[in-house]
């Protein structure tokens, strides 16, 4: 080695050029609050849970989003519709609870592919931020949408699927 390459002084001023060179690129970071960055059209945010034209839940509790979840993030409960609750549940079972473990969930959208009934949906909404893990459990009180705020999941639907939903003959449909 030579006496330059045992002070390590190329290798410092190597160091130095990097930097300097950094300093005039184009900045990554966006000031959040003010500006915000385009997500993708498949971006796959916070989960919902639909209901039906009639305002009626469309989950009933068949457990394949479960089964399908490779993170084992959604657990729920099957109970079955009791006289009077025809305008709350489409089906005879339906999910009782229904839980998603937000810091388990990898938002791979297996389950909303799983799902028979188009129940299960990922949005393009964020997921909030919390400082405690029992926050992150999700219930059917976060996921189910309101009557009067839909959320808007064509977007997430192929043109197929979109077609399919309009034949009404099949049972699934109506």
């Amino acid at each position: 080695m030579t006496f330059l390459e045992k002070i390590y002084l190329p290798a410092v001023m190597g160091g130095i050029l990097i930097t300097i060179r950094h300093l005039f690129r184009k900045k990554a970071t966006v000031r959040y609050p003010e500006k915000t960055r385009e997500f993708s059209p498949v971006y796959r945010g916070q989960h919902v849970l639909k209901r039906d034209d009639n305002g009626a839940e469309r989950c009933t509790a068949c457990g394949l989003c479960a089964v399908a979840c490779p993170a084992e993030a959604i657990t729920m409960d099957a109970a079955e519709r009791k006289k009077g609750e025809e305008h709350l549940y489409r089906e005879e079972k339906y999910a009782a609870t229904y839980e998603i473990n937000m810091l388990r969930c990898i938002f791979c959208g297996l389950c909303e592919e799983a799902c028979p009934k188009e129940a299960i949906f990922l949005t393009d909404r964020m997921v909030n931020t919390d400082f405690g893990r029992g926050e992150f459990i999700y219930g059917k009180d976060k996921l189910v949408e309101t009557v009067d705020q839909r959320i808007d999941v064509t977007k997430r639907q192929t043109p197929e699927v979109l077609e399919f939903k309009k034949i009404k003959q099949l049972s699934h449909n109506r």
